[in-house]
């Protein structure tokens, strides 16, 4: 590996850090980032002489620090500065590397924080976390979600500007406040691994990378903040769904269903740290999301699978966040757990909800059930109905399949 490719890889791993760190000096992640970039073009120029140091993150932390001082400074007076960042900027070099590493964690909680802040839209926060948190390109966040790479970078500058406009305050908030933006960082990390994990457009049905990024996300919001029971939850349900992502498709990348999957290739690793999070997961949307997944990976074969308590996890969830989405995946565990006559009403019963007009799960489900009755000719115009609807090659590919079968 040349030095280019070490300090590039080391900004990688680093860069999430880097930034918070610089963001507590300067109060702004749109200028944090730059000044992280700076760092990492220091590290390009200098360290093919005088070689890689031995603590590179450090390296990189301090000499971004430095930088941002001295911005600090330049920009506004010296006593005004020093009342707004709370410490000393004594005119000494930084330290070789981070004083407090803890410190670094805290920052690290500020960011994530700030990045999925209420003030943006779904989707800014999203490419700003993936940008700020998870380390990636613009390039490689607009191929994820399948978008241009203009309209990416249009959302991360623009996310950046509505958090300086709204002077977004780089802290964890507290009482209710805290409680709404953390559900806002689950959320963000949740949609990112959902969009991993079963792609809503495109040729593959699966992107592992993106289920990856937002594994880390969860890790590491799971170890700063130790406490918060639904972090836990949904460390718990990622790291469980996770174990089955390379089952989950053959060879040609088709789509393998959950009673088809080879359960062997399973990873135990994924799943015992699933259940080693579901310790310390609580009762919210999800920790139950986590136990459901858990009763998947308890079965040894598919036939093991307890449905009736996923059923009873579904109606508990129902419970916490209506949602006919939710409602549908209730009707398939019930299906499961009593036969598909006890189902099917549930699901007819979702036909006139608005947000389901265009979901093709159901009528891919309800096609499911007619089939299990033996009501083919119905079920083959549900599967054909679904395919029209997904805009995945993938599951279009096994709906028409399922479809041609009948």
């Amino acid at each position: 590996m040349s030095t280019a490719q070490a300090v590039e890889a080391v900004f990688r791993i680093e860069a999430a850090r880097i930034i918070a760190a610089v963001t507590r000096v300067v109060r702004d992640v749109g200028i944090a980032e730059e000044i992280a970039q700076d760092a990492l073009v220091a590290a390009l120029e200098q360290w093919p002489a005088s070689g890689i140091p031995d603590r590179p993150g450090a390296w990189l932390t301090a000499t971004a620090k430095h930088r941002a001082i001295d911005l600090v400074r330049r920009k506004e007076t010296y006593a005004r500065k020093l009342a707004e960042v709370g410490r000393t900027l004594e005119d000494v070099p930084p330290p070789p590397e981070p004083a407090d590493p803890e410190d670094i964690d805290d920052d690290l909680l500020r960011l994530i924080f700030t990045a999925c802040h209420p003030v943006l839209a779904t989707e800014a926060r999203i490419a700003l976390t993936l940008r700020l948190m998870g380390g990636l390109t613009t390039q490689e966040i607009a191929r994820a979600f399948l978008v241009s790479e203009p309209a990416v970078a249009q959302r991360i500058v623009r996310a950046k500007r509505a958090l300086a406009k709204a002077a977004v305050p780089f802290e964890v908030p507290y009482g209710a406040d805290r409680e709404a933006r953390l559900s806002s960082v689950l959320e963000v990390i949740y949609l990112i691994f959902n969009e991993g994990y079963s792609a809503t457009s495109g040729d593959d049905l699966v992107r592992p990378a993106l289920c990856e990024d937002a594994l880390r996300l969860a890790r590491v919001l799971a170890g700063l903040m130790p406490k918060e029971p639904e972090v836990h939850g949904l460390a718990a349900l990622l790291e469980f769904q996770a174990s089955r992502i390379a089952t989950r498709t053959g060879p040609d990348g088709e789509p393998v269903l959950l009673a088809d999957q080879n359960r062997a290739r399973w990873n135990r690793l994924l799943i015992a740290r699933g259940a080693r999070a579901m310790g310390r997961a609580g009762s919210g949307p999800y920790s139950v999301q986590a136990a459901i997944a858990g009763c998947h990976a308890a079965a040894v074969r598919y036939e093991d699978t307890d449905w009736t308590r996923i059923a009873a996890l579904y109606g508990r969830l129902v419970q916490l966040t209506p949602s006919p989405v939710v409602e549908l995946n209730r009707a398939v565990a019930v299906s499961m757990a009593e036969g598909p006559a006890a189902a099917l009403p549930l699901v007819d019963a979702l036909a006139a909800e608005p947000a389901l007009s265009a979901y093709h799960l159901l009528p891919s489900v309800r096609g499911d059930l007619l089939e299990r009755l033996g009501r083919t000719d119905e079920a083959r115009a549900e599967f054909e109905r679904a395919a029209a609807l997904t805009r995945n090659a993938q599951e279009r590919a096994l709906l028409l399949g399922r479809a041609a079968a009948l």
